[in-house]
């Protein structure tokens, strides 16, 4: 898959950084000493975490070059680098780990946060919040025209497209007895954007690359205009032309 593009996520912003504010609100911390950013992206989650932790040294983690870029420039005082959560362990015992809507795209991810659960040091926490929506409307479509084009041979054998989340009671069976205290719960944010492009356009920084991004210029074209036609019917506009994207959030809060 294409690197992440930090232009194409930032466009909504606001909407994205909402999810991150509410899981730190949950977060039972008041002068953590070190705190690492997972999948920290373009520093939108980051930023948060400097602002609520002034005297914490904060540590961004991501894969992506053009996001780490974009997260340095805007955070010149705090720290980035570049890693794949797969395998990726802190070279220090932190007292934070934050992780705002990356794991889902981690392979195993709930062996993974086990992993770096266990490590944690007592009274330190992994909050992680990841979206749950591939069986909305808007990822049901994209599945849906994988399969009605004559790009179905390059997509059928996609590098990986993301698994739906386990349930509640899964992640809170494996974290457990890992941890002192566990929170779990589920927040459906409703989205108003502008249309059924403005779905396309917000789902083109993330869930839709693994569609497009094997695609030609042309064949792109053509898949955008089969999924926005999809879209519109799945979410007719609200009186002041408007759609409502609902959009399932599941957050993990973990005490060790």
């Amino acid at each position: 898959m294409a690197d992440w593009s930090a232009e194409q996520y930032l466009k909504f912003a606001d909407e994205r950084t909402r999810p991150a504010r509410d899981l730190l609100a949950h977060v039972p911390l008041d002068q953590p000493r070190l705190a690492y950013d997972l999948g920290c992206g373009p520093g939108n989650s980051t930023e948060l975490l400097i602002e609520r932790f002034p005297q914490a040294r904060i540590i961004g983690v991501d894969s992506s070059p053009d996001m780490l870029a974009k997260a340095r420039r805007s955070h010149p005082k705090a720290e980035f680098a570049e890693a794949d959560l797969a395998n990726w362990q802190p070279k220090e015992k932190p007292d934070l780990l934050f992780a705002n809507a990356v794991f889902q795209w981690v392979p195993d991810h709930v062996q993974v946060l086990k992993r770096l659960l266990t490590a944690l040091s007592e009274d330190a926490v992994l909050a992680a919040q990841m979206p749950d929506n591939l069986n909305e409307p808007s990822h049901v479509a994209m599945r849906e025209t994988a399969l009605a084009g004559s790009w179905v041979d390059k997509l059928k054998s996609l590098g990986r497209v993301r698994d739906c989340l386990s349930s509640p009671r899964a992640y809170y069976d494996e974290l457990k007895p890992h941890a002192a205290r566990i929170d779990i719960w589920h927040t459906i944010y409703n989205h108003p954007l502008e249309g059924a492009q403005g779905i396309v356009e917000w789902l083109k920084g993330t869930g839709l690359k693994p569609y497009i991004d094997p695609l030609d210029a042309a064949e792109r074209e053509a898949f955008l205009a089969l999924y926005r036609e999809r879209i519109a019917k799945a979410y007719p506009p609200e009186h002041d032309g408007k759609v409502l994207l609902r959009f399932p959030r599941l957050f993990i809060v973990c005490v060790k």
